[in-house]
């Protein structure tokens, strides 16, 4: 992997393990692991916590990329709690926040480590050599078609030489389409309940997400980037 300046020293790294620690023992105290696995409790807990649920939100977010969770049911969680639209931009953005905040973690606090656990890994490999010979178009097109894990994804390009708000402005753009689609239906659903019209909108956006995906595809070929 690419040398950096910023090499993380053994005390910034117990630091940053430290930290996530804490915020483990926080979640667990607070309930939000549990919560993670009831949506229907966590949109009326979102609910009660009015305003500051928005942040909570957000570091939920953080929560779920850090630790590589699955993030649809919490996207789907804020089109139910927050509204269609309210609820697919508050994903967007914790979704983004989330992401950065992996890539930081890979390439100032624990990039030693990863390196050490993961720096051999074909994955790992794969992205590092992409985006060596293709720059940022190789991190659109596995942003837009997750061959690779996304939430891995978020760690392996920290190590890469990708600027952060290049990573982050790419990541905002690439998620927007299933981030807005997952809250607009979750939403829809709970306002206007199921109906022909949602069955056609659900496979109008089945349509959009299978379209979005064609376009990298056909970038690649035409480029000869090869993302597998």
């Amino acid at each position: 992997m690419q040398k950096n300046s910023a090499k993380a020293s053994p005390i910034r790294l117990m630091l940053a393990l430290a930290a996530i620690v804490v915020v483990v023992l926080l979640a667990g105290r607070f309930g939000l692991i549990d919560r993670l696995r009831d949506i229907e409790g966590l949109r009326l807990w979102f609910q009660e916590l009015g305003a500051i649920g928005y942040l909570v939100y957000v570091f939920l977010y953080i929560l779920v990329a850090v630790f590589m969770l699955p993030a649809s049911a919490v996207t789907i969680v804020a089109g139910i709690t927050f509204g269609s639209v309210v609820g697919g931009v508050l994903a967007l953005i914790s979704a983004t926040i989330g992401a950065c905040v992996a890539f930081l973690l890979a390439r100032y606090a624990a990039r030693d480590m990863i390196v050490a656990k993961f720096g051999n890994n074909p994955l790992f490999k794969r992205i590092e050599n992409g985006v060596r010979e293709n720059g940022t178009s190789f991190l659109i097109l596995t942003r837009l078609v997750p061959v690779f894990p996304y939430n891995i994804q978020n760690y392996a390009y920290g190590l890469t030489s990708i600027s952060l708000p290049t990573f982050a402005l790419v990541s905002l753009i690439t998620m927007a389409p299933g981030a807005f689609i997952y809250a607009y239906m979750a939403g829809e659903i709970v306002t206007q309940g199921v109906s022909a019209g949602l069955l056609v909108q659900f496979a109008a956006a089945g349509l959009i997400l299978f379209g979005v995906s064609l376009i990298p595809k056909y970038i690649a070929k035409k480029q000869g980037i090869s993302i597998k």
